[in-house]
């Protein structure tokens, strides 16, 4: 999932990109501002919030920005109430203010999973367009998906 990518790229040196799909960059925005159903899954995972704060904390991938050392895409429906939208975005900002290669890639009248299948084939083709871009692969491009750097909307 998306938090696991952030996660293993924050919190350990191994891949050399990674492409986020709705994940978690902030646990404590996301206890506080979650769907209603999910609003007590991390007090299972990590403990209850605010409590175990400190724990929130030191697993956020927003909290560890320096440690992270490569290109990384997100790919976010605008209407997801489960990892809102604003996670993918802070994350994205973080990372191109660092300077690093970064893409955010949105999807209008989606959720916490793309439904529809234009937009499914349209992240899979970013996800591919961006790591063709990151690893230098010669790959042809009907349509330009991810922009480096910037936020593409769809």
């Amino acid at each position: 999932g998306g938090y696991t990518t952030l996660a293993c790229l924050a919190f350990k040196d191994v891949f050399k990109a990674g492409a986020s799909h709705y994940g978690v960059s902030d646990l404590c925005a996301l206890a506080a501002d979650t769907h209603k159903f999910e609003s007590r899954y991390l007090d299972t995972l990590i403990g209850p919030y605010p409590q175990e704060k400190a724990k929130y904390d030191q697993r956020s991938p927003i909290n560890a920005v320096d440690a992270i050392r490569c290109p990384v895409a997100f790919f976010q429906g605008m209407e997801d109430k489960i990892v809102p939208p604003n996670q993918a975005e802070m994350m994205f900002d973080a990372l191109k203010a660092k300077g690093l290669p970064t893409a955010l890639v949105l999807f209008d009248g989606e959720q916490h999973g793309f439904r529809q299948a234009a937009n499914i084939q349209r992240s899979l083709d970013g996800e591919h367009q961006f790591f063709a871009k990151v690893f230098g692969w010669d790959v042809p491009v009907e349509k330009e998906i991810v922009v480096m750097g910037q936020t593409a909307r769809y």
